[in-house]
């Protein structure tokens, strides 16, 4: 393997050396008479191995390498000490050094553990792409579907996987697959061996949001006793997928603006810019281009995350896609509760290409769970789904409903709607009058496929 080869050395003669017996094997080589010196050439050329001396003048070799391995963590590192004490070599190897030379040390010797270094290298790194290939594959094989729009979809996940710096508008209904393509676009390109950070906006406080997003210093404030990094800070180097991003309040909008044009941001209560590489994807069940029609979302934001948009065909867009998917769904529920069932009566399918699905995917998936948990039978018939679905008029929610003429799961479904309409879908207030708490009433909506947090 050909490499770039950084020296870092304060003796001149053994840097220039050392340098030339590895640009006679093929390698390019730099080298450096600082610490500083050296972590500049990192910044401006792709090193592969830096040969990094123990003893520098101001800044020694132990806070060099701690600096090469913020700047890129792939980067192998060997130090070279005179200091015959195992105790910093120890050190260095805590630090993320991949071994260490004794000085004096042969050039034969050096030679070999350079080819070592570089080959263990090369080897982690081919492990890595097939791991990725292997998620990639996995991600992409997720998003079932022979119809032309989800093809399309599935072909400018592809492209936009190629662009690792370009942010991702996901649009569509809730239960549509944004988070399932938000996965395949992540471990699709050159970030997906770096962190994959989630986070669903709405589902953290106004107040707590900014300090999750960016952290805090501490002190910052009354209860910020010990300093936090924040999601943007564990991303760097991969992706952040902002959920439902619409629930963002406006005040906070411009920093996160801010964040994506510069990659960099300032902790709560800090004073100094922390540099960043992290790529933004966000999703929202809501029209944003609407929102920023109703001056509630802003217009400069919008269109920053919007440089790539994908929006999401609705299930019923979808024609026999919901049949394919349907059959899916229900071989792995057949594994999941050790069933038999074979498939669906042409009854059933017709009854399933006619509902509307206002829950999308998540919806028919959570149909077909309950189905196949009903049905003692070979194959699913009308009867183990739920009355909307198989277009029956529902039974007068009266007195008389309540004396045994529908099931009881029916009931509760349709009490818990009744009492979300009258609160103008407010979670936190129907779960009070439902005397269950808030993550309670989230599990029954999204048993039902009504959830859209």
């Amino acid at each position: 393997m050909k490499a770039k080869i950084l020296i870092i050395e304060d003796n001149e003669d053994m840097g220039f050396t050392l340098a030339n017996v590895l640009k006679k094997q093929g390698h390019e080589a730099f080298t450096a008479i600082t610490g500083e010196k050296g972590l500049e050439i990192i910044k401006h050329e792709l090193i592969d191995l830096v040969l990094c001396d123990l003893k520098l003048p101001k800044m020694d070799g132990l806070a060099v390498l701690n600096e090469i391995k913020s700047i890129d963590s792939d980067i192998v590192v060997l130090m070279m000490t005179a200091n015959t004490e195992a105790k910093p070599a120890i050190e260095a190897m805590k630090l993320g050094a991949f071994d260490y030379l004794v000085k004096p040390f042969e050039l034969e010797e050096m030679k070999l553990v350079v080819s070592n270094a570089l080959e263990t290298h090369q080897l982690k790194r081919e492990v890595a792409r097939l791991k990725r290939d292997h998620v990639e594959a996995n991600y992409l094989q997720a998003i079932y579907g022979e119809s032309n729009v989800i093809k399309d979809v599935c072909e400018l996940i592809e492209i936009v996987a190629q662009t690792p710096k370009t942010s991702v508008l996901i649009q569509g209904e809730s239960g549509t697959g944004k988070e399932l393509v938000a996965n395949a676009i992540h471990y699709a390109s050159q970030r997906a061996g770096k962190p994959f950070i989630k986070l669903n906006c709405s589902a953290i406080p106004e107040n707590l949001l900014e300090s999750e997003l960016f952290g805090h210093e501490k002190g910052a404030f009354t209860d910020a006793k010990l300093q936090k990094k924040g999601l943007f800070e564990m991303a760097n180097g991969g992706t952040i997928f902002l959920d439902e991003i619409s629930s963002m309040k406006f005040n906070l909008q411009p920093k996160l603006l801010r964040v994506i044009e510069t990659q960099t941001f300032r902790r709560i209560g800090g004073i100094s810019d922390i540099n960043i590489d992290v790529r933004v994807m966000a999703a929202s069940n809501a029209d944003i281009g609407e929102l920023v029609k109703l001056k509630e979302f802003r217009d400069d934001l919008y269109y920053r995350l919007k440089v790539m948009e994908i929006t999401l065909p609705t299930l019923r867009d979808r024609g026999n896609d919901i049949l394919l998917l349907a059959k899916i769904f229900l071989q792995e529920y057949n594994r999941e509760f050790n069933k038999n069932i074979s498939g669906f009566s042409q009854e059933t399918e017709s009854m399933l290409l006619r509902y509307p699905w206002p829950g999308n995917v998540r919806e028919l998936k959570n149909v077909i769970e309950r189905g196949v948990i009903l049905c003692r039978e070979n194959i699913m018939n009308p009867e183990h789904f739920p009355i909307e679905i198989r277009g029956e008029k529902p039974v007068e929610w009266s007195t008389a409903s309540y004396m045994g003429q529908v099931p009881l799961e029916d009931v509760e479904k349709h009490h818990i709607l009744e009492v979300l309409k009258s609160v103008d879908g407010n979670k936190s207030q129907a779960a009070k009058i439902l005397n269950i708490s808030r993550s309670t009433l989230r599990e029954k909506l999204k048993m039902y496929g009504y959830d859209n947090d």
